[in-house]
Parts: structure tokens; C-alpha cells; sequence
């Protein structure tokens, strides 16, 4: 349904993922099955920053915020597929261009362009108060279960 929003206990019923490698704090889905967009607060507690207010979010983990909000939308491609198990394979056409620091709030926003057979490929974009720090299209794979 349109207008679904996870928060952090919702998201850990959709992701595997826990602290300190849950990276995205809430997804609201926009259009199901075509468009999500979550947040991430920057914050000095994370564990790559070491508790300065002047550290930078690596690249890297912008990315894997992109591909965690994503699975918000293979979340509802996935219906029907029994024991449905979603797998990120990949990201191309990376294009990093501003550093998020400690205090930004991250807005990523995921657009599928693909869906066939359990191949899902979307296009992420993670920005600050309207500046792109992140480009990148994902893939993702669902394979059902045994």
C-alpha cells in the first residue's frame, strides 16, 4: 500500500540487518513496488566515527544505506515468491560527489527501473538538503526459499 512507513523496529522485521550495520533509521514507501525513500541521521555515535563531531560517513556506507532502503521495495516485489530471500549483487555507475558529516541528515530515495524474474535493478540517489552526495544503480537478486 502506498503511504507505508517503517520505522526502526518495522525496518528489522524487513532487513536481517542490526546495529551497528542497520544504516537506515526510516523508509516511507511512496509508490509500492516503484519508489521508496528512507533516511539516515549522521550521527557521532556510529561506530566508524569514533565520537567526533568532525568525522565524514564513509562513501561506502552511503551505498549500503541505498541498497538497505531498497529492500523495502523488493519487499513487495517479493510477494508470492515462497521462502523469498533478497541478495545485493551489485552496484554500477557509482558517482560520489559531496561527504555527509556528522549532524546531516541523508535522504535516499530508490526507484526501480527493473523487475524480471527475480532480478530487481533500481536506481538509488542519496542527497542532503537537495545536494546529491551519492549515485548509483543497484542490483539485487530474490531467490525463494527450499
Amino acid at each position: 500500500m502506498d503511504g507505508q512507513r517503517y520505522d526502526a523496529a518495522a525496518i528489522q522485521g524487513l532487513l536481517a540487518h542490526r546495529y551497528p550495520f542497520l544504516l537506515v533509521d526510516r523508509i516511507d514507501v511512496l509508490e509500492t513496488a516503484r519508489r521508496v525513500v528512507g533516511t539516515k541521521q549522521v550521527s557521532a555515535g556510529e561506530w566508524w566515527a569514533d565520537g567526533s563531531s568532525a568525522a565524514v560517513m564513509p562513501f561506502g556506507l552511503v551505498l549500503e544505506a541505498l541498497a538497505q532502503t531498497s529492500g523495502a521495495l523488493v519487499h513487495d516485489l517479493a510477494v508470492g515468491i515462497q521462502g523469498a530471500v533478497a541478495y545485493f549483487m551489485g552496484a554500477d555507475r557509482v558517482r560520489m560527489r559531496r561527504v555527509p558529516r556528522v549532524g546531516d541528515e541523508l535522504k535516499l530515495d530508490v526507484s526501480l527501473r527493473l523487475w524480471r524474474r527475480g532480478l530487481c535493478r533500481t536506481h538509488g540517489v542519496a542527497t542532503i538538503d537537495g545536494a546529491v552526495v551519492l549515485t548509483a544503480d543497484l542490483t539485487t537478486i530474490i531467490r525463494g526459499g527450499i
